[in-house]
């Protein structure tokens, strides 16, 4: 063989070509897990992790992302306005800037009474006594904005750092960047449960994009038999071992005359981690060891079957930050009338008091529950919770009873992993209508979440189309002043 046919041979010698040869592929990994013997990681950050180590110490090794799919109104939840409740019916004083259905009318008083909660003593609604219970855990930011009004766009936007499909969700970001602690479960989990459905942009609002398809959100239905259809595997384990022999065959000699093909590769790893997930998600989904006290204080038990569904997620959530997954997303579930329509059940342009009243309850028992039980395990201070929906709601109803969306001041909040609790940051005007103090993007929430995960937003780049993109965009800062 000459020289130049030595060369081009040794350039499409892929990696997966030379774990091949050392009897390390898909077959072998596979048969190593059948045999239970251990896959080691190597020091610092996981094998699958795109970064090599972290940028700076990080506060946080996971993150769960609570999402409120929408338009959760900030002047009934966390931001009170007394103004509104003094000059309920009147005229809007200040110029009103144009609604998703330009159906505008007078100041709305909230309907529900806010209480100075903990030894913070921060304001919450009485539709969150269970979250009120734990709000010194909380660092509440009044000051978010979104640069979009419309349900898709802003669902995008609140997920990707861009308005439309095509670009990884901060899940998918995260995973790149960080790998999973566990690989036997994927780096980004996204729970449903009940009639949970997607927000308005679909599945896509978990894409990896442009990044490895083994990012993508991963959907776990929560409360299914199957939690992955057909996760069980369907014939013995003698016939599954000899068809993994044959597998490993064909992936041997595939990848033998193949390049060094990065979506190969990454379909190689998702067949590898789907593997390793027959045992551990069904595992992970039985929670006959949990206490009985444990299924109560989630209201896992209660007879209100959504408030137990999305109780159900939030145990899995601690489940599986517990087994060193990166980022777990949350699905709220539809209230029937007056709580939104199925993809955003937080969205009341009418019956406010009702709608936003029954979504409370389905989450509020189960999210304070999940602070509560990340404290007491010690996983609270390394797990970073974040509490968000796409925009707020206007300080004016739409009709005689509901709100139209508000994205130039809204309230998020965050918990736990190294966020400074009983705190508020940023401020609304009197009527919660557009902020006036500490104003906050997206790009800067997303900025600080990496960054609590020991990544500088800046610095955690993917090279597409000519040119490097990242979670934040070119924005994006560090909200310091939520930090400890």
């Amino acid at each position: 063989m000459d020289q130049r046919s030595l060369c081009k041979r040794e350039y499409h010698f892929s990696r997966r070509a030379s774990l091949r040869n050392a009897a390390i592929g898909f077959g072998a990994l596979a048969f190593a897990a059948l045999e239970q013997i251990p896959i080691q990681a190597s020091a610092g950050l996981p094998p699958d992790a795109a970064l090599r180590r972290h940028h700076h110490t990080p506060h946080a090794k996971s993150v769960i992302f609570c999402y409120m799919s929408g338009g959760v109104s900030h002047v009934d939840t966390f931001d009170p306005k007394p103004r509104l409740r003094a000059d309920h019916g009147k005229p809007m004083p200040v110029a009103v800037e144009r609604t998703q259905f330009n159906n505008n009318g007078n100041l709305m008083g909230s309907p529900f009474e806010f209480t100075s909660s903990g030894q913070s003593g921060i304001p919450v609604s009485s539709i969150f006594p269970h979250i009120a219970g734990v709000v010194d855990e909380l660092t509440v930011i009044r000051s978010m904005t979104s640069p979009v009004n419309e349900h898709a766009q802003g669902n995008f936007m609140m997920h990707t750092g861009f308005p439309f499909m095509g670009h990884p969700a901060a899940g998918a970001w995260a995973a790149y960047g960080l790998g999973t602690e566990n690989q036997n479960l994927p780096g980004y989990v996204v729970l449903q449960s009940g009639n949970a459905v997607p927000p308005h942009g679909g599945v896509s609002l978990y894409s990896n994009g442009f990044l490895s398809a083994r990012n993508q959100g991963s959907i776990l239905q929560a409360d299914k038999p199957e939690a992955i259809p057909h996760i069980r595997p369907q014939e013995h384990s003698l016939l599954q071992q000899r068809r993994l022999k044959f597998i490993r065959q064909a992936d041997d000699a595939f990848l033998a005359s193949a390049a060094n093909d990065l979506q190969i590769d990454a379909a190689i790893r998702n067949y590898e981690t789907a593997f390793r997930m027959q045992t551990a998600v069904p595992e992970l989904c039985d929670l006959s060891g949990e206490s009985p006290t444990t299924l109560t204080n989630y209201a896992v038990d209660s007879p209100d079957l959504e408030k137990s569904a999305y109780g159900r997620q939030c145990l899995l959530a601690r489940r599986l930050v517990e087994r060193g997954v990166r980022f777990v997303e949350l699905s709220c579930l539809t209230r029937g009338i007056g709580a939104g329509n199925g993809p955003n059940p937080w969205d009341q342009h009418g019956d406010l008091e009702r709608g936003h009243g029954a979504m409370a309850s389905q989450v509020d028992q189960p999210i304070a529950a999940l602070i509560s039980d990340l404290k007491e395990r010690g996983l609270l201070d390394e797990t970073l919770i974040v509490w968000a929906g796409e925009f707020g709601r206007t300080p004016f109803s739409q009709g005689s009873n509901g709100r139209d969306h508000n994205p130039w001041g809204f309230s998020v909040w965050m918990a736990g992993g190294g966020v400074k609790g009983g705190s508020i940051y940023g401020a609304t005007d009197e009527f919660g209508y557009h902020v006036i103090d500490g104003k906050c993007t997206i790009y800067d929430m997303w900025a600080t979440v990496l960054h609590q995960l020991g990544v500088d937003h800046e610095r955690l780049t993917y090279r597409y189309g000519g040119r490097d993109f990242r979670l934040t965009d070119v924005y994006g800062n560090v909200l310091r002043d939520v930090l400890r």
